[in-house]
């Protein structure tokens, strides 16, 4: 049995206990408890019956372009046992979505024409929806990417005007308005600003006449977002980042998700595309390596303890299912069968399980309680305070300061360390609250990240 040192504050050697889990409800979202709504503090998402909503997120860009149906129910099925609660995907994917046919040889629109969808294409869409549904799973449902609206670097072409994305919009909420599993995404990673503006926008209005029981928000490209050009429009409920695939470091979530989280009016925020698994670093691998699980744990509470009410996961292998049948894109390495199962798609659902397991009232961060010295953006520690407790994540350091004060100055506060690597509690003892103490972490390195939870 080994012995960790908490505090150097505390006398004695404190007890290693076993390791536990947090109550949890389980791997499928419960759509009895209502449709989605933001909450009375605008921090987070809820259901209409008050139960929080953890939005988990995954990347499947082109799911109903690239899948067949027993790809999407091994797909969507490995999602709901990893306890995913959300399904991004595109319906005018990006991969040459509109003059590529589906795996059923069906296009999207007729004449690709956003005015003629295709009855045949959108019966397969609604499928995968249901299936979903089926397994407890919101589908973000993006209506097109961003080459057809702003070609750039895409396939495009581009197919949109202001008039004609009002219309696909309000047909797109009308045929989607009762379907319980629906979170509208509006744009797809481009710039919502100048030309694109009256587009995104129609779009946006047009699925709203159409559709007021969903939630609505929007995509960015790298490093933006979504509050740039759309936080005071009605129709976005929630704020959308793109923290990219470029930044190692935390800074970037100081830059955007932070700021998201200040402005005002408040509104609920998250980063629905950070670093992907298996992707290279700025795509020069050669010289920058590529993201792996480490990474995508950083991200993933690096985000959440910035005040966000959930998190967006990426793989790049999975994103644009990729197969023998298909060309890698941005020099991808894997199959998308062959990437279900990478450790860090499984880590998720340990901060799933610890962030619902808390109260989520009064919930924000608190990097003023960290006194230690926390400049190296790429091993930066993050605290996240609760009603009753405090959180605090340490990429990779040995030993961390805390300010516990403010939590009132000599309460007792039970300590546990989680391993974000496999969900597991072990006890620490009791500290007493006080302006400096300081904790040590069970290991340290490059992928020894720990989460320390203290509560009264």
């Amino acid at each position: 049995m080994r012995t960790i040192l908490l505090s150097t504050l505390l006398a004695g050697s404190l007890f290693l206990a076993n390791a536990q889990e947090k109550p949890w409800r389980g791997a499928s979202v419960d759509f009895s408890h209502g449709r989605l709504e933001v909450s009375e503090n605008k921090r987070y998402l809820q259901h209409s019956d008050g139960t929080p909503f953890f939005y988990l997120g995954d990347t499947a860009w082109e799911l109903f372009h690239r899948l067949d149906e027993a790809e999407a129910e091994r797909y969507l099925e490995n999602r709901r046992a990893k306890g995913f609660t959300v399904i991004q995907a595109v319906i005018l994917a990006e991969l040459d979505g509109l003059n590529t046919p589906n795996r059923n040889d069906d296009r999207p629109l007729l004449d690709n024409d956003p005015t003629r969808p295709n009855p045949k294409y959108f019966e397969w869409v609604d499928k995968v929806i249901r299936m979903a549904e089926s397994k407890g799973l919101y589908i973000g449902l993006l209506p097109t990417w961003g080459d057809k609206v702003d070609k750039q670097w895409g396939v495009g072409p581009v197919i949109f005007t202001e008039e004609n994305a009002f219309a696909y919009g309000e047909w797109l909420g009308d045929r989607y308005k009762d379907f319980p599993n629906i979170i509208w995404i509006n744009g797809g990673d481009r710039l919502g600003g100048e030309d694109n503006y009256p587009i995104w926008n129609a779009l946006a209005r047009g699925i709203r006449k159409a559709d007021k029981n969903h939630l609505m928000s929007f995509h960015p490209t790298g490093e933006h977002s979504s509050s740039e050009w759309f936080h005071d429009a009605e129709w976005l409920d929630f704020n959308m980042a793109q923290t990219g695939h470029c930044q190692r470091g935390h800074s970037v979530y100081e830059r955007i998700i932070r700021k998201d989280y200040e402005r005002v009016p408040t509104k609920p925020c998250m980063d629905s595309e950070p670093r992907y698994e298996n992707h290279p670093v700025c795509w020069k691998p050669d010289s920058l390596g590529w993201f792996d699980a480490v990474d995508v744990r950083q991200a993933l509470y690096w985000n959440l303890f910035e005040g966000a009410l959930g998190h967006t996961y990426g793989c790049h292998d999975i994103w644009q299912m990729k197969s023998p049948a298909h060309e890698a894109i941005g020099l991808a390495r894997g199959y998308w069968y062959s990437s279900l199962d990478l450790e860090g798609a499984a880590d998720m659902i340990h901060a799933r399980r610890l962030m619902e397991s808390l109260s989520w009232e009064e919930r924000r961060p608190c990097p003023e309680i960290i006194l230690s010295e926390n400049d190296d953006p790429e091993r930066k520690a993050v605290a996240l305070r609760g009603k009753d407790y405090l959180l605090i994540y340490i990429p990779d350091s040995e030993r961390i300061t805390c300010d516990l004060g403010a939590l009132g100055e000599g309460e007792r506060l039970s300590a546990e360390w989680m391993n974000p690597r496999d969900g597991t509690f072990t006890k620490a003892g009791e500290v007493e609250a006080s302006d400096a103490v300081t904790f040590t972490t069970p290991s340290s390195g490059r992928g020894n990240d720990w989460l320390l939870l203290l509560r009264r």
